[in-house]
């Protein structure tokens, strides 16, 4: 999964029309770049208009305490306070947040994200937010429902909003989310991520052996159990034993050799 352009209008704090086009300069050659100014340029609403056209969540919405709060909109009107069409700025009627991306089927797809008072007045009511996803290589609807385009969107990216959080998106303070991951959701998200099985065929196979290896050391440990080291008086009686029986073969192979020649 690749990104490959984020678009969007009157979000946050970014008024107007705004885009960020990854397959342009300097960008497009640049390899490392990062994104920096004051408190409220829209270092944020950048990465929230990433998340809300291809998931219709973001992380700061997610990380609100009460789930059931509600805040106000305009009027006697109340909005949630975990509705991503909080996101829109205020006093604007319309909004979108677009995002270009190579999938996990290296085909290139839009999804797009956009909310909108009613009437397109100030004082209108928000509307449900409009969800779609379109392939950029002929410019037909995948899918036509909320409840298909997320799941779809999801697919071509082949990562959940938890993992694209943890493994991609990275937000503020989030640097380390991925490395507080346990074994198993490492495993995944690196299998995401790579667009291969290897991690979990090594890891498969690294069980595997140190299964077989810690057989093996039992099996010794318990065949040294049931042949306990002799003691120092039973070791110098066998020494004893053995250095009179080789005493007795030379006299034994002296006698043979007598014998023979008569």
């Amino acid at each position: 999964m690749k990104i490959l352009a984020i678009r969007g209008r009157n979000l946050a704090s970014l008024a107007g029309d705004f885009e960020v086009d990854f397959q342009q300069e300097p960008l497009y050659s640049s390899g490392l770049f990062a994104i920096t100014g004051a408190t409220g340029a829209g270092k944020s609403t950048l990465l929230d208009a990433l998340c809300l056209a291809l998931y219709n969540r973001t992380p700061r919405l997610d990380k609100v305490g009460n789930k059931s709060a509600k805040i106000a909109d305009i009027e006697d009107q109340q909005i949630g306070i975990h509705d991503t069409k909080n996101i829109l700025r205020r006093g604007c009627t319309e909004g979108y947040a677009e995002v270009d991306f190579v999938g996990v089927d290296n085909q290139q797809y839009r999804a797009k994200w956009g909310v909108r008072r009613a009437h397109n007045q100030q004082t209108g009511a928000l509307q449900n937010e409009n969800i779609s996803l379109q392939a950029l290589k002929d410019g037909q609807n995948l899918s036509h429902k909320k409840t298909e385009v997320l799941p779809a969107i999801q697919e071509k990216i082949g990562l959940s909003f938890a993992e694209f959080n943890r493994a991609v998106l990275l937000a503020q303070n989030e640097l380390f989310a991925f490395l507080k991951a346990n074994d198993n959701e490492r495993a995944e998200l690196l299998e995401a991520l790579t667009g291969t099985e290897y991690f979990s065929q090594i890891s498969i196979k690294a069980h595997l052996r140190s299964k077989e290896e810690k057989d093996k050391l039992v099996a010794v440990q318990q065949k040294l159990q049931q042949q306990p080291p002799l003691t120092l008086e039973q070791r110098q009686i066998l020494e004893q034993q053995h250095l009179a029986l080789e005493q007795k073969t030379q006299l034994d192979q002296q006698q043979l050799a007598q014998i023979q020649q008569q």
